[in-house]
């Protein structure tokens, strides 16, 4: 799910929350996600979390991407807690 948060957040624009089916699934999410926006000339400036802990978060500034297990996303319910953005794109 892609969450404009531009005006509920001063941290970033958008949120980008996606499960994982597998640690090895997280981990390549992560790692495809860190590629792609270093290739559209995004940094990293910070990722914490990781795969082991079922939560990876990928911070680009404007853009903070969530990669969870299916079992840490809904513990985190962050489409909730982030519900007054507007959702961009939902994938189910």
């Amino acid at each position: 799910m892609l969450i404009n948060v531009g005006e509920v957040a001063s941290f970033a624009d958008y949120l980008l929350i996606m499960s994982a089916g597998s640690p090895r699934q997280m981990n390549t999410l992560a790692d495809e996600i860190e590629l792609a926006m270093k290739r559209a000339g995004c940094a990293l400036h910070h990722r914490e979390g990781t795969v082991e802990s079922g939560w990876v978060l990928l911070d680009f500034s404007d853009v903070v991407a969530h990669v969870f297990s299916e079992e840490q996303r809904a513990y985190y319910r962050l489409e909730e807690v982030w519900s007054a953005g507007k959702p961009v794109v939902r994938i189910q």
